[in-house]
């Protein structure tokens, strides 16, 4: 009786132990598997309306501020590059893309990009760049806090101190010429506030709306025997077709004042301006804190980039038969020999 009883305990201590064993593996097995689904590589697709200097700056901003701070294409995340080539049913059909693909975030670029992948979900993380207005284009509630999936940078320009400079290069100046993307939310935004500061210039507008790129020339062309200036907002539409612009403005000396700095290396005469790359950087960051669940899109107050910088090209100047004064040089942040 007491050989079976102690085989009995015997037993039950084996019972035991093994128990212990088998919880342990488990309990490490569970932790591994979650270390592993934290660990999984995060998808993020890439949305742009077309290409062009500013824009191709901003995403090169954004994927160098997620490799910074660990999350390299290839390793920690997949970046899938999409590129609408300036077609605004394109987007729509990438944006639903990225949505059947499951993809852990969209960075759109451009305010077309950021309200078809908006419209597209309201749930995946949007990060936007390049957006003039995101509560007029209608992606966000407010600024300060978006209450939606999307969050960002916003690239509104100084388009008052911009048109000013027209009568910096050129004191005569009248009338200027104004080319945009009537289709474009952003574009519109930047007209009013044209409209709204133009008599207090001393400067009266000339507007010619347009619909794709192929239209800018043409545009150009009827704004050249009419207007002492053309001024080029952030408009994606006319950026991607500029050596247009700069072509007509060349051959009849008009001055073409734009939006933003990289169409100032372009060729462009003058700008108080945006770069472009620190602003798809500072979106980046904000990217980072969405991915590692310390913040929510909608509780993200939209960015600005505050540091404007005044660039002036001297080549741009001779071709446009424009001659900068020593002060307005003196000035300038950066000058384009």
């Amino acid at each position: 009786m007491k050989k079976w009883i102690r085989g009995t305990l015997i037993l039950v201590l084996i019972m035991s132990i093994l128990s212990l064993v088998g919880c342990s593996t488990s309990t490490t097995t569970d932790t591994n598997n979650s270390k592993a689904a934290n660990e999984k590589q995060k998808i993020i697709g890439i949305l742009q309306i077309v290409e062009h200097p500013s824009l191709d700056a901003a995403r090169q901003g954004f994927i160098d501020a997620l490799k910074a701070n660990g999350y390299e294409d290839g390793k920690q995340v997949k970046l899938d590059y999409q590129n609408a080539q300036g077609q605004v049913q394109n987007l729509t059909t990438i944006s639903q893309k990225f949505v059947n693909d499951k993809v852990d975030m969209i960075f759109a670029i451009a305010t077309p990009s950021a309200q078809a992948a908006a419209q597209q979900t309201k749930d995946i993380p949007i990060l936007i760049t390049a957006v003039t207005d995101p509560v007029t284009a209608g992606v966000v509630k407010s600024m300060d806090k978006p209450g939606t999936n999307v969050t960002g940078t916003t690239d509104m320009n100084p388009v008052k101190d911009q048109l000013a400079l027209v009568k910096e290069v050129k004191p005569s100046a009248k009338k200027v010429g104004i080319i945009y993307n009537t289709g474009e939310a952003n574009s519109e935004v930047q007209i009013k506030i044209a409209k709204e500061v133009a008599p207090e210039l001393g400067l009266n507008l000339e507007l010619v709306g347009i619909t794709n790129s192929s239209e800018v020339k043409q545009a150009a062309d009827a704004l050249a025997a009419k207007v002492d200036a053309i001024y080029v907002p952030t408009d994606n539409t006319v950026v991607s077709a500029l050596d247009s612009v700069l072509m007509v403005a060349e051959q009849t000396k008009i001055p073409v004042v734009v939006g933003e700095g990289d169409s100032v290396k372009k060729g462009g005469l003058i700008t108080y301006g945006l770069d472009y790359y620190k602003l798809g950087y500072q979106t980046g960051e904000m990217a980072v804190k969405v991915l590692k669940g310390e913040a929510k899109p909608q509780d993200m107050p939209i960015e600005t980039q505050k540091d404007m910088k005044l660039i002036v090209n001297k080549k741009a100047a001779k071709r446009m038969g424009v001659e900068l004064s020593e002060e307005l040089l003196k000035k300038a942040d950066e000058v384009i020999e």
